[in-house]
């Protein structure tokens, strides 16, 4: 991979990190413990729990993407980057512009 496309697909994860990095920040509300002794009924407060869940595994999905994007940038801070860890081949670029923090090829994912 040229210098150029690495270049290009770096300032792709940048921002997709500080992109992530913001909405985990504005979705800790949501995340939020959901007081029992509060005043709401009983199916308002199941009701705030399952979004409460569901919130917190948006969370923890945003938080794995964060991990990928960052050994992505890893990658490309040591110059493997756009190779595939399992089978040492490169990466298609066509997978790259899809998805920037893959780490294996699609052989390999399959």
């Amino acid at each position: 991979m040229d210098q150029e496309t690495q270049s290009r697909f770096k300032q792709q994860l940048e921002e997709l990190l500080a992109e992530l990095t913001a909405e985990i920040g504005t979705n800790s509300d949501a995340t939020a413990a959901v007081q029992v002794d509060s005043s709401i009924g009983r199916l308002s407060r199941m009701d705030a729990i399952q979004s409460q869940q569901m919130a917190l595994g948006l969370k923890a999905r945003q938080q794995q993407h964060i991990l990928r994007v960052k050994s992505a940038l890893e990658a490309i801070r040591t110059g493997n980057y756009g190779r595939c860890r399992r089978c040492k081949k490169d990466i298609a670029l066509e997978r790259l512009e899809v998805q920037p923090d893959a780490v294996v090829c699609v052989k390999c994912a399959s």
